[in-house]
């Protein structure tokens, strides 16, 4: 099965119906299938074919939408770039995949212009937003080439389910990007996964707000267009924005980052707004706080979903869906496995082994690596066969993350391997003390990492943003932990700052925080 069969699919059965929104403008799934048609056509033109790489550098809109279905159309592969990068990244990634096309928003002009020399393997660029008039060259303009080119269907594409449909590079948060590699059947079998764990129908009205260059958001392009529902796009994450498009669109679900979840839950008119369309949250990309989740269920009181999962596995690993007899728990019973990173996603096979590969104790104490295998597990990694080899080793991919399991089988990531604190021979998880500081009703955002100490060998330090108009201090926040937590545990310094930083997909950055403390320091591998 080829992803092109995913819109084959809503155009027979749902012709007229409206499946593109962005902005004031619309389609239905015949007008989306011709814009999509003659943007195939127009690669053809350029002489982009099977195998051949078109990178896109886009917020989220129609165009997006476009070219991830225009691409495959003809055989090419899709190369979806963080737009928060710097322009040395970008030409890396422009370099590195080898693409021949680029499709570019008209903002993303002048970082453009200052990579052009280290980008010549770019042939054609086509800008999206009136930048300009095509003058025949390198420059052209997405509309006016769209209107050109034929608007017929195209043949079946020259590819099988095993040939590559994506290449999408980490974030580089641990070093250069690497370009992971998605095959048609790793994609079409996650959205078919998707469909049938969340109940995908016609009626659902997708709300893309995380940014379609990231997995937590771009799977739903081809499950929703599976079924039939609509998309609506919100260029960038605004937490009012978003809470008013819920409203206006009579959105049903959305899959948001916890760290938008977090802002919108906190907004100061969150309880302006009517939100009875949705039907579904879900909650990816980084670990969430339970308290935050309590929330989310308490203002949008519509069912909650955690997720988990990785580019390298296209991306659901596990979710937090409730079997039929947890449902009859009392509800902060329930809250509790809502919060937990979840069980296996369907068609994946998922282990917590410990460092002999031996699997650990469903107790929710012994902690272990998890690894997975299935048919969404990525066929490795462009160019790096090396890299590809140190991760998946005897079919399973080793995740790099650590949690614990229950007797029900639902996991709870503790912490990434390299984000784990090691103080005075204890393990500390940065997750665990980031969920007690969620709890302090003065903060907002919350990050925890191990900085050097000659006593203890790492020492636990907290940064806290502070929500509008509240106060805390530092020796407050830190008894505030210790009567919740081991005394070892908790932080013995906290950071006040404006901001947390953050990664291109919107994750917080903890890289970024400890680099100031680490550098100089040879940092012990844990």
């Amino acid at each position: 099965m080829v992803l092109t069969e995913t819109l084959a699919k809503a155009l027979r059965l749902f012709p007229r119906k409206r499946a593109v929104v962005c902005g004031e403008r619309h389609w239905t799934y015949q007008e989306f299938c011709r814009r999509t048609n003659r943007l195939s056509h127009g690669l053809k033109g350029f002489g982009i074919g099977k195998d051949d790489k078109v990178a896109i550098l886009h917020p989220n809109c129609h165009a997006f939408l476009e070219a991830y279905y225009a691409i495959p159309q003809i055989g090419a592969i899709s190369v979806p770039i963080n737009y928060r990068l710097s322009p040395k990244e970008t030409a890396f990634i422009l370099q590195d995949s080898e693409s021949k096309v680029l499709i570019a928003d008209s903002t993303f002009k002048n970082r453009i212009d200052e990579m052009r020399e280290e980008i010549r393997g770019i042939e054609r660029i086509l800008w999206t937003g009136g930048l300009r008039e095509s003058d025949g060259s390198i420059d052209l303009n997405y509309e006016k080439e769209l209107e050109q080119a034929d608007d017929s269907p195209l043949p079946n594409p020259p590819v099988s389910d095993e040939d590559v449909a994506q290449i999408y590079y980490t974030s580089g948060t641990t070093g250069q990007p690497k370009g992971v590699m998605l095959s048609h059947k790793n994609v079409a079998t996650h959205a078919l996964g998707t469909i049938a764990e969340i109940q995908l129908t016609d009626g659902d009205v997708w709300l893309h707000v995380a940014p379609l260059f990231h997995l937590a958001d771009a799977w739903a392009t081809w499950a929703v267009t599976w079924v039939g529902g609509t998309h609506v796009l919100v260029r960038e994450f605004d937490a009012k924005v978003v809470l008013e498009t819920i409203e206006r669109e009579k959105a049903t679900l959305t899959n948001l980052i916890p760290t938008m979840l977090n802002l919108m839950v906190n907004h100061p008119e969150v309880g302006r707004f009517d939100y009875s369309s949705l039907r579904i949250l879900l909650s990816g990309g980084a670990p969430i706080a339970p308290e935050v989740v309590r929330k989310i269920v308490e203002i949008f009181k519509c069912d909650y979903i955690q997720t988990y999962g990785m580019t390298e596995t296209s991306p659901y690993l596990t979710l937090s869906i409730l079997k039929e007899h947890l449902k009859k728990l009392p509800s902060a019973d329930q809250l509790r496995f809502k919060s937990k990173t979840g069980r296996e996603f369907i068609g994946v096979e998922l282990k917590v082994v410990d460092e002999q590969g031996k699997e650990i104790k469903k107790d929710e104490k012994e902690v272990g690596e998890i690894i997975v295998k299935g048919d969404i597990v990525t066929k490795g990694y462009w160019k790096l066969p090396e890299e590809t080899k140190k991760s998946i080793r005897d079919g399973w991919l080793y995740t790099g993350d650590m949690a614990v399991m229950d007797e029900e089988g639902y996991v709870t990531i503790v912490d990434r391997k390299k984000d784990m604190i090691l103080t005075g021979g204890e393990n500390v998880y940065s997750t665990e003390v980031e969920n007690v500081l969620y709890m302090h009703p003065a903060i907002l955002e919350c990050a925890v990492i191990g900085i050097p100490d000659q006593k203890w060998g790492e020492a636990v330090k907290g940064f806290v943003v502070l929500k509008p108009g509240q106060e805390a201090t530092e020796r407050e926040i830190i008894q505030f932990c210790k009567e919740r937590l081991a005394h070892y545990k908790a932080p013995k310094s906290i950071d006040f700052i404006g901001a947390l930083p953050r990664t291109g997909s919107g994750k917080i950055h903890k890289k970024g925080l400890r680099d100031k403390y680490w550098e100089g320091y040879d940092k012990k591998v844990h």
